[in-house]
C-alpha cells in the first residue's frame, strides 16, 4: 500500500492515528535536530517531521532527500505546536517513523511554487512541472467542474450527447482547414473539423432532437491569448425552436454555471442588437459593466474648416468622466495608444471641460460655443475629458471601442467580480469584401435569413442582400463572446439560394455540401443551436485573460507544443507510404 491517506486529508481529528503518505518533496526546513518536510500531492500538503527521537536510517534517508524526490512516509499523526492556518493540514504534522524513496528527482529547472520564477517558454517546455502548481491545478480541476455541470444541466434537459467525427470533409469556407494525408486514398485528404455543424444538423434530420458535445475543433488561424489552434466547444443543437427558445434554454445553462461553480446569481440577460452595439459601444462583444458609451458628432463637427473631419466619414467620442485634470504628458501617451498598429488612429482629438473653461486640441477651428454643442451632445459636465476618433464609420468605432475598453481599464471601472452578460442578435447575414467583389457569410453558410428578411435575401439587388439579418446570437459576458450560434435553414432551396449568393456554383455547392442538401430532401426539421467556447468560459471563470493555463497541454503563439517539440518533420518512408513528395533542398 503507497498511502492510506493524501496529503490534503488529515485534520486534527487523525490524532495518534498510524499512516501512511506519498508524494513529492515540496520543501525542506532544518531547525536544530529537526528536519520538516512539507510532502504534497494534487489534494494538499502534509508537513513530516524528523527529529532526534527517528532511526539513523530515516535521518540518514531524510539527509539525501531533495526538491521533487517522490516519497513514501509512515508515522503518527501529531498535533503541531505551531499551527499553519493558511492551509487545511495546518494543525497536524506526521513523526516520521519511516521513509522511502521512490524515485529521485534532479534540480527543477524552476521553483514549483504559486508564485514561480519560471518564465513562460520554460515552464511550457516543462508542462508536466507546470502543471503540479496549485494555479494550474485549480483551472484544471475548475474546468473538470465545468464540464460536469454542462453535463448535468443539458442532461436535465434532455440533451444527448453524441460524438460526431474528427476526419472529415474539407472546405474553403472560413478558417484555414487543418488537413490529413490519407494512405489509402493516395492524394486525397481529410480535413480535422472547425465545428461538428454539418453532422449536428444531420443529426437532427435524424430525429435526435437535443444534442451537445463537450467537443474539440481545430482551425489553422494565427494565435493569440485567447485562441488555440485546438479548442474545445460546447456544441449544442435543438429541433423545432425558435430563436426566444434558444436563448431560454441557454441562459438557463449559463445560470447554472454560475451559480453551481461559482456561487453567482447571473443577473437577467439583456438583449442588443449588433447595430446598437456597434453605434455604443464600437464592439459586436460590448462590455457594459461601465458606461461610456460612443456618440457620433459628425455633423456638430464637420465644415468647421478642421479638414481632419472634413473629410472623414464618421466623427465620434467618448466621455471619461472626472478626467479633465489628465495632463498634456498623460494625453500624448494615450495618443501613442491609439496610434499603435493594434488600433491604427491617425491621431486623437481632446476636449477638456476644466474650471476655467473648455479648451481643446481644435480651439483653432472651434469656437467655445460649438465646443459646447459637443460636450452637450455627449452629456459632459465639468470635470470632464472628451476624445475624438475620426475617419471610416466601421474603423473608427471599433477603434474609439477599444480606447472606452482603455479608459475603463485605467478609472477602474471594469469590476473583475462583476459579471454582466447579453445576448447580441441581428447581426448582417453577409459581408461584401471589396477585394474578391464578394459576399462572405458573417457567420457560416447554414444561418438562416431572419424571417422578416426572407424577401431581401432573394433579391437581385446587393444593397438589399446587405441589409438581410442574420437569426444568429451571440452571448457576451463582460466583453467576451463566450458563445454564438444561429436558426438554421433547413430548406433546400433556400439552401441553395445561400451558396448562390456566396458564389458557389452549383457543382461546387454539391461537391462540398451534397450530402447535407441530400438529407434535407428527407424531412428536416426547424432546427437551431449554439456553441460556447469552453476554454473562454473556464479562464472567464478563473478570472483570467489566457485560455491557456485552462488547457493541460496548450501550444505557443506559434502553434507549437514545445515539451514535446511539435509539429516536427515525418520520416521520408512515412510521406511515400501517404503519396507525398517535398523539395528537402528548399526546406
Amino acid at each position: 500500500m503507497y498511502r492510506t491517506h493524501t496529503c490534503g486529508e488529515l485534520r486534527i481529528q487523525n490524532k495518534l492515528n498510524k499512516v501512511i503518505l506519498s508524494g513529492w518533496v515540496q520543501r525542506m526546513r532544518e531547525l536544530g535536530a529537526m528536519t520538516f518536510i512539507d510532502l504534497r500531492d494534487r489534494y494538499g500538503i502534509t508537513q513530516l517531521v524528523v527529529d532526534d527521537k527517528s532511526t539513523d536510517e530515516v535521518r540518514k534517508i531524510t539527509a539525501e532527500l531533495g526538491r521533487e524526490f517522490v516519497i513514501q512516509a509512515e508515522g503518527e499523526v501529531k498535533e503541531r505546536s505551531s499551527k499553519n492556518p493558511k492551509i487545511p493540514t495546518g494543525d497536524i504534522e506526521i513523526a516520521v517513523e519511516k521513509i522511502t524513496v521512490l524515485n529521485k528527482s534532479e534540480i527543477p529547472p524552476f521553483t514549483i511554487e504559486d508564485n514561480s520564477d519560471g518564465g513562460d517558454d520554460l515552464r511550457m517546455k516543462y508542462r508536466y512541472l507546470d502543471l503540479r502548481r496549485n494555479p494550474l491545478k485549480q483551472a484544471l480541476i475548475l474546468r473538470h467542474k465545468m464540464a460536469q455541470e454542462v453535463r448535468r444541466y443539458l442532461d436535465s434537459q434532455n440533451f444527448l450527447e453524441i460524438e460526431t467525427p474528427y476526419l472529415i470533409k474539407s472546405t474553403p469556407e472560413g478558417a484555414r482547414d487543418f488537413v490529413v494525408p490519407s494512405r489509402v486514398n493516395a492524394g486525397e485528404f481529410y480535413a480535422l473539423p472547425q465545428s461538428p455543424q454539418t453532422f449536428k444538423q444531420i443529426l437532427m434530420v435524424a430525429g435526435y432532437d437535443r444534442y451537445f458535445q463537450i467537443v474539440r475543433c481545430f482551425r489553422d488561424e494565427d494565435l493569440r491569448a485567447d485562441r488555440q489552434p485546438e479548442f474545445t466547444q460546447i456544441d449544442c443543437e435543438m429541433s423545432f425552436v425558435e430563436q426566444k427558445d434558444v436563448l431560454q434554454m441557454f441562459e438557463g445553462l449559463a445560470k447554472h454555471l454560475f451559480k453551481n461553480v461559482l456561487n453567482v446569481e447571473l443577473q437577467e440577460i439583456t438583449q442588443m442588437t449588433y447595430a446598437d452595439a456597434m453605434k455604443y459601444y464600437g464592439s459586436d462583444k460590448p462590455d457594459i459593466r461601465f458606461d461610456m458609451k460612443l456618440h457620433e458628432i459628425t455633423e456638430l463637427a464637420k465644415g468647421k474648416g478642421f479638414s481632419l473631419f472634413d473629410n472623414s466619414e464618421y466623427i465620434g467620442a467618448i466621455c471619461a468622466k472626472g478626467c479633465s485634470a489628465y495632463t498634456r504628458k498623460q494625453i500624448d501617451e494615450l495618443t501613442e495608444w491609439v496610434k499603435r498598429p493594434q488600433i491604427g488612429a491617425t491621431g486623437l482629438i481632446y476636449i477638456r471641460l476644466g474650471e476655467d473653461g473648455i479648451k481643446s486640441s481644435i480651439d483653432k477651428f472651434f469656437t467655445t460655443e460649438q465646443l459646447q454643442e459637443i460636450a452637450n451632445e455627449t452629456s459632459a459636465q465639468q470635470g470632464d475629458l472628451i476624445l475624438v476618433l475620426c475617419g471610416a464609420k466601421k474603423k473608427t468605432q471599433g477603434q474609439l471601442g477599444s480606447l472606452r475598453l482603455e479608459m475603463g481599464n485605467r478609472l477602474g471601472l471594469r469590476d473583475a467580480k462583476l459579471f454582466v452578460p447579453l445576448w447580441v442578435v441581428d447581426f448582417p447575414l453577409f459581408e461584401w469584401d471589396n477585394d474578391t467583389q464578394r459576399f462572405y457569410a458573417m457567420h457560416h453558410p447554414f444561418t438562416s435569413p431572419k424571417p422578416e428578411h426572407i424577401d431581401k435575401f432573394y433579391s437581385s439587388n446587393n444593397e438589399d442582400i446587405e441589409n438581410v439579418n442574420a437569426n444568429a446570437y451571440d452571448f457576451v459576458v463582460n466583453g467576451v463572446e463566450l458563445g454564438g450560434g444561429s436558426i438554421r435553414i433547413f430548406d433546400r432551396n433556400l439552401q441553395q439560394r445561400m451558396f448562390e449568393i456566396l458564389g458557389f456554383t452549383p457543382e461546387a455547392a454539391e461537391s462540398q455540401f451534397g450530402f447535407l442538401m441530400n438529407a434535407f430532401k428527407y424531412g428536416a426539421p426547424p432546427h437551431g443551436g449554439i456553441a460556447f467556447g469552453f476554454d473562454r468560459f473556464c479562464a472567464m471563470f478563473g478570472g483570467s485573460d489566457s485560455i491557456r493555463d485552462y488547457i493541460a497541454f496548450p501550444k505557443n503563439n506559434n502553434g507549437r507544443d514545445v515539451m514535446i517539440d511539435s509539429p516536427s518533420p515525418i520520416d521520408n518512408s512515412q510521406l511515400e507510404e501517404l503519396s507525398i513528395k517535398l523539395d528537402l533542398k528548399k526546406r
